[in-house]
């Protein structure tokens, strides 16, 4: 039974919108969605969750029929790769943003969440923990484009009186994913890839796609308009999240050293043949920027503001394998050496 009003959530049918919607049902609000034509909508079924059907995340028409009546928009559609052009992480994250916001304004809604994300960032300065205060100097499109989003949201309060609040998860792992950190750590070495790069020794942020949902719903009452919040687990070198899930999972620890220049020799060759395929690389130069430097993200300030708290690396992990094998995307296997 609604309790606690209607939100309306951009990007619902992705990786981390079915995590979110899940928990804002479980904490009573009624849910609105916006979804395009050919959207995988099965988990919305026999749940009540209205649906707006859309062009793509700039139809002004479907935006303002989404946010009509509700309390809060929750704006969490984006386009994330780390290789693509320019205009088309745009049109999705910058123009989308902006449709999202008027449409948001134009509502009067009491609460605008917007999720952005850490790798804002973009290069990190060597012994510095990132928190938000962390200057921020974005190398790839993605990136440019999400920083260029968050500044819109965040002058939309400034300026217009919009209550906004940004959140900047970390890499996102689950259940639900396929990409980046889920690829990287647990499909392509439970599939017979088992590299390390650089010993191992680099440090990430793995964000649990639940934790971050249940960071949404949070601020949706606690977070303080204007203010920007990380939201991430721990961050671990890659030895430790590799042997974590390696444990879990039955497989040895052991790992293939690459060397650094090899793999980045590799990665702008497949990025020079996609210029010419039009296919992503399954190695991309731009995932240099997100390997190759160390990501020690605080989320001290969602922690003491909303009271946000991250599972341990180690059950995320294995929620996130147990998806994996309930599916039957990946075998579940005994220990190997």
């Amino acid at each position: 039974m609604t309790t606690q009003g209607m939100v309306f959530v951009t990007g619902a049918t992705g990786f981390l919108g079915r995590s979110l919607v899940a928990r804002l049902l479980a904490a009573g609000y009624g849910v609105r969605v916006l979804v395009r034509p050919g959207s995988d909508t099965r988990f919305l079924s026999h749940t009540g969750v209205e649906q707006v059907l859309a062009h793509d995340i700039t139809d002004a028409a479907a935006l303002q029929q989404g946010c009509a009546g509700c309390q809060a928009v929750i704006h969490a559609a984006a386009l994330f790769r780390m290789w693509g052009l320019r205009p088309v992480f745009w049109q999705t994250n910058v123009a989308g943003t902006a449709a999202v916001l008027a449409a948001a304004q134009a509502a009067g809604v009491g609460r605008v969440v917007h999720i952005s994300t850490v790798v804002v960032v973009g290069r990190t300065i060597p012994g510095r923990v990132i928190d938000e205060t962390h200057p921020c100097r974005p190398l790839d499109n993605y990136q440019r484009t999400k920083l260029e989003a968050e500044r819109l949201a965040l002058a939309y309060y400034r300026n217009r009186g919009l209550p906004v609040v940004v959140l900047r998860p970390g890499a996102l792992y689950g259940p639900w994913g396929q990409y980046a950190f889920n690829r990287n750590f647990f499909v392509d070495p439970l599939q017979g890839l088992r590299i390390r790069v650089a010993g191992g020794r680099h440090v990430t942020f793995p964000a649990f796609a639940p934790d971050v949902a249940q960071a949404i719903v949070l601020a949706l009452t606690c977070a303080r308009p204007g203010h920007i919040y990380n939201v991430s687990g721990e961050s671990l070198d890659h030895n430790s999240i590799n042997n974590t899930i390696s444990d879990l999972a039955g497989i040895g620890r052991w790992r293939i050293g690459v060397p650094v220049p090899a793999v980045l020799a590799l990665a702008r060759a497949m990025t020079l043949l996609a210029r010419y395929t039009g296919r992503e690389p399954f190695y991309p130069i731009n995932f240099a920027h997100y390997v190759f430097q160390d990501w020690p993200v605080s989320s001290a300030k969602a922690e003491a503001e909303l009271g946000f708290r991250a599972t341990p690396f180690a059950e995320g992990a294995r929620q996130t394998l147990e998806w994996y094998w309930s599916t039957g995307q990946l075998a579940r296997r005994r220990h190997s050496s």
